[in-house]
């Protein structure tokens, strides 16, 4: 308990306006004691002034505080430094997703005054709104919420109506000025401003802990995107696909820079949308790749010393296994070199490579290639493969040219890069890297056949299977895919994944930027431009073609004649190889 001693007034500031009271009351006694009536009156006025002065200062300090301090602008909405996200922006800055001052209405029933005419009214001026839920809050007796996302121009036209007991409450909204454009990549986030899919949900900590007015920026370049959706969103129309994917990657830095997905939706009404409209198929969906996986398997026979470029396969008669005989789409019925293997896309002389190299050899090649586990990248939608509970001979030669694995098309571009960089496995990112900066990865083939494998990928363009996707000038390489699909009693002939894996230049040093390019086409449909054909080589490789030639040059890609470029088939570099 505390005691107060005789005089105590209490703390300072107690003691201060006590002091103050009884002075004032002291100046009203001595002015009454002088008979001066009109001192004690000035004294109460001055008194009275002072007390309002003092009253009015508080309340604009108050006032000041809450326009600064407060997160409301002068016109009632919140400012930009308390938007709960921060912007996404393409890698050169363009705008990919921002957060925006949107306004909920809300209707008071007790102070409506027409019932019938303001549901009306608001029916009319706001079509999407529910009528059902309108209906509930007007019978509720209580202010309630009827409809979110008015935009600034929205709200003005219910405003300008004067309903009484209609309101709004100011909400921020996360829009996508770009509509569908890279939807899957980008992602949506849901209305208490959390990242629900794609970069969205995958840089969540990052968007919401930016500094107000800070950006976050992701490795795709809108140019690439545009060129990229454009290509294969027609395409994919055209042969009435079931599906579509296209990747473009910087093998180097493991970079993002274009990714697709057909069907697409609009990431600002993602519950208007199919979920197979809101699957990325770039991760999150499983294929058999078909004949785009000999890259890997030739690289591995290269490699590891199993076979080299001239090494002759024989490929005269279809190769019996067991219950099960492997045929080539095309048969050339004779020995081939391993170029003419690639080039000519056998079956059964990449079986045999896959054979004599055995399962240990191959498993441990297809395992650093990132190929048995989940594309490292920081999306959430990177599905794990399907492989072999077990890896016998008939497995390992069905796995060689695309079948008996399903692996996702991100994780073909992640291992597409370590055989087209140099050797060296980079995981991919929707990041930007620094320019000039390249991550340092784990080394999977030597320099020695990664040359090797940048030359079968050109000399394929330009004498073989992959020539539809040659784009004049910037020396595109590359592989195609045809893989028949698995279904009831076995693969069914009618029904095809076609892929083609691109990569331009493929020339130059091995230190030269370079990038790759996937597009994949889920059950095409072949049409009379390509002779009823639905294979990579008329579907996946013409539209790879196209996109080159849009993004080379912004890419700085500089165009080379052909003419100037040596033949490596004539030069008898690739040796057995024909024309």
């Amino acid at each position: 308990m505390t005691v107060a001693h005789p005089g105590y007034e209490g703390p300072p500031r107690r003691r201060w306006l006590t002091g103050g009271f009884w002075s004032l009351e002291r100046a009203f006694e001595r002015a009454r004691a002088s008979d001066k009536a009109e001192d004690d009156t000035r004294i109460r006025i001055f008194f009275l002034l002072a007390l309002f002065a003092f009253a009015f200062a508080s309340l604009a300090i108050g006032a000041t505080r809450a326009a600064v301090f407060s997160g409301l602008d002068q016109g009632g909405g919140y400012r930009w430094a308390t938007a709960a996200r921060a912007d996404l922006v393409d890698r050169n800055g363009r705008m990919l997703a921002a957060d925006l001052l949107h306004y909920g209405l809300y209707v008071d029933p007790t102070e409506v005054w027409e019932v019938e005419q303001t549901r009306r009214l608001l029916l009319t001026r706001v079509p999407e709104m529910s009528p059902a839920r309108l209906d509930k809050v007007l019978r509720s007796g209580r202010r309630g919420f009827v409809f979110g996302g008015l935009n600034p121009t929205e709200k003005a036209k219910i405003y300008e109506l004067g309903l009484p007991g209609v309101s709004f409450e100011p909400e921020q909204r996360r829009i996508y000025p770009l509509g569908q454009t890279a939807a899957h990549l980008i992602g949506f986030s849901d209305t208490g401003g959390e990242g629900l899919s794609g970069a969205e949900f995958a840089l969540n900590q990052a968007v919401r802990g930016a500094k107000p007015g800070s950006t976050v920026p992701l490795s795709i370049d809108l140019r690439v995107q545009a060129a990229l959706e454009e290509e294969l969103f027609k395409t994919a129309q055209i042969h009435s696909v079931k599906g579509a994917v296209g990747i473009v990657t910087n093998v180097h830095t493991g970079e993002v820079l274009g990714l697709a997905s057909w069907p697409t939706y609009d990431p600002n009404e993602p519950g208007r949308a199919s979920a197979d409209a809101l699957t990325n198929r770039a991760g999150a969906s499983v294929y058999e790749m078909g004949s785009i996986m000999k890259v890997f398997s030739v690289a591995m026979g290269l490699d590891s010393g199993t076979v080299n470029i001239g090494s002759v396969i024989d490929a005269s008669s279809p190769l019996k296994m067991a219950g099960r005989s492997v045929r080539d789409y095309h048969a050339e019925n004779r020995a081939m070199t391993v170029a003419d293997v690639f080039m000519h896309s056998s079956n059964i002389g990449t079986s045999r490579i896959a054979l004599m190299a055995g399962a240990n050899t191959m498993l441990k090649y297809y395992k650093d290639f990132g190929l048995l586990e989940a594309a490292p990248i920081e999306l959430r939608e990177s599905a794990r493969p399907i492989t072999p509970s077990k890896w016998d001979p008939n497995t390992l030669a069905s796995a060689s040219f695309g079948h008996a694995i399903s692996v996702t098309p991100l994780a073909v571009a992640a291992g597409m890069g370590a055989v087209l960089n140099g050797g060296t496995y980079v995981p991919l990112t929707i990041k930007p890297v620094a320019d000039g900066e390249r991550p340092r990865g784990r080394r999977v083939i030597s320099e020695e056949t990664s040359k090797a494998m940048l030359d079968l990928m050109r000399a394929n363009v330009v004498h073989g299977t992959g020539g539809k996707a040659n784009a004049e000038g910037l020396r595109v390489g590359g592989k195609t895919g045809s893989a028949e699909k698995p279904g009831r009693g076995g693969y069914q002939r009618d029904k095809l994944v076609a892929s083609f894996a691109a990569v331009f230049p493929a020339d130059g040093p091995l230190e030269a930027d370079r990038y790759f390019v996937l597009i994949m086409m889920d059950e095409p449909k072949g049409t009379k431009e390509t002779f009823g054909f639905a294979t990579g080589g008329w579907t996946a490789a013409p539209t790879a073609g196209r996109v080159i030639d849009r993004i080379g040059p912004v890419l700085g890609v500089q165009r080379v004649s052909d003419l100037a470029e040596p033949d490596l088939v004539a030069a008898g570099k690739l040796a057995g190889a024909e024309r």
